[in-house]
């Protein structure tokens, strides 16, 4: 996801691709189907008719219920990830109906309502078997390694060990905005950060990420206070649970506000947008014994940020990447979600269509608007 991941693009290696050339048409679904596809880094997006996929021997076809329109897409039609073989169709935040199930799956069945994390594992690899599939080393990810959601129909591989059954209260706009977004932001805040009641946490960014996070923290009964430049999504994550709002355009002094405010430092701080100054601050302003989580992605240029690493040392900071959610941990997100404990549909702006996914893809870098837009139309 970054850029906000976001979503986080990070490093995958060792995946296999669907060509498209070599997929075939079946009868059991539709005839065939509709997806935004490029040809080409950075040039227009172009809603076609393609072939259907065909589910792999391990894994499942999906329809799309909705998707997400997310930064780390943008990231990959601006041709900064390596995994992505042109044509592509982009989009990895999805939920919707199990409508063909390969040879090898035993778990599922057609008309199982899923979704699935955006990094997947492969089940094999050392990583997997200790639990950690988000940074599998052979990961599959729709979207990125292979074609993605923004289409009626997305294959989806690893089956068994990746999708996430829903909860039947849980629409599919609602679990698509989980997407990479939340679903990173509740790892980032409840495991990687340890976040505690009590605690104050700092939130540099108020994108998806952000605001994910904001709510999350504020959940767990920490204080919270939201950094961002703009007024509109400061009130929104005023509306989730931050405790404390500041605009940096007009705080000349970022880093010193948030110590004033939480008395030393924040417990927690994360970088939800990834940029080389959220990140900085966000080091900066913790406390002695403080935890940093960098959730936003810094690609490019911006990869490797300046981090104040003689405070990491003196004041024995921790400093941890978040990179997604394994299927295993999503009990403990829906759980707090059917309790009502956290409301990630207050996260969703705008629903679009596909044929509007193009335009929302390739504005993605301006950050526009606030919460989640989301393609449920098809």
């Amino acid at each position: 996801m970054p850029g906000e991941k976001s979503g986080p693009v990070a490093q995958r290696r060792g995946t296999s691709r669907l060509d498209p050339r070599n997929i075939r048409t079946p009868t059991r679904y539709s005839l065939p189907m509709q997806a935004a596809l490029y040809r080409e880094f950075q040039t227009r997006p172009e809603v076609l008719t393609v072939p259907d996929p065909t589910p792999p021997g391990d894994g499942v076809v999906v329809q799309v219920g909705a998707t997400g329109v997310c930064r780390s897409d943008w990231h990959g039609w601006m041709g900064h990830d390596p995994d992505i073989t042109l044509p592509h169709v982009p989009g990895h935040e999805l939920a919707g109906t199990v409508v063909a199930v390969g040879r090898d799956v035993r778990t599922w069945r057609v008309g199982d309502r899923v979704t699935v994390p955006f990094v997947s594992g492969c089940g094999r690899c050392p990583e997997c078997r200790s639990g950690n599939q988000q940074v599998c080393e052979r990961q599959f990810q729709p979207g990125f390694t292979h074609w993605g959601s923004f289409a009626e129909y997305v294959a989806l591989h690893h089956a068994e060990g990746n999708l996430v059954p829903l909860p039947e209260g849980l629409d599919f706009v609602t679990a698509a905005s989980l997407g990479c977004r939340f679903a990173t932001s509740f790892r980032a805040v409840a495991q990687q950060g340890r976040v505690r009641a009590g605690e104050w946490v700092a939130v540099h960014g108020c994108g998806g990420v952000g605001l994910s996070a904001v709510m999350i923290a504020h959940a767990l009964g920490a204080g919270v206070i939201a950094v961002d430049i703009d007024d509109e999504k400061l009130r929104l994550a005023r509306d989730l649970g931050a405790d404390v709002t500041l605009n940096s355009r007009m705080i000349p002094d970022v880093v010193g506000a948030v110590r004033d405010l939480t008395g030393g430092g924040a417990h927690v701080s994360l970088d939800a947008l990834g940029h080389p100054q959220t990140c900085f601050n966000s080091v900066q302003s913790l406390r002695t014994r403080g935890r940093h989580v960098q959730v936003g992605l810094l690609l490019a240029g911006e990869r490797h940020p300046p981090v104040p690493m003689d405070r990491v040392i003196a004041r024995e900071l921790e400093i941890y990447g978040s990179h997604g959610m394994a299927a295993h941990a999503y009990p403990e997100m829906l759980g707090m979600i059917e309790r009502g404990a956290l409301r990630p549909e207050k996260l969703v702006g705008r629903r679009i269509s596909l044929a509007e996914a193009p335009d929302a893809l390739m504005g993605m870098d301006r950050f526009p608007g606030s919460g989640v837009t989301v393609v449920d139309r098809f």
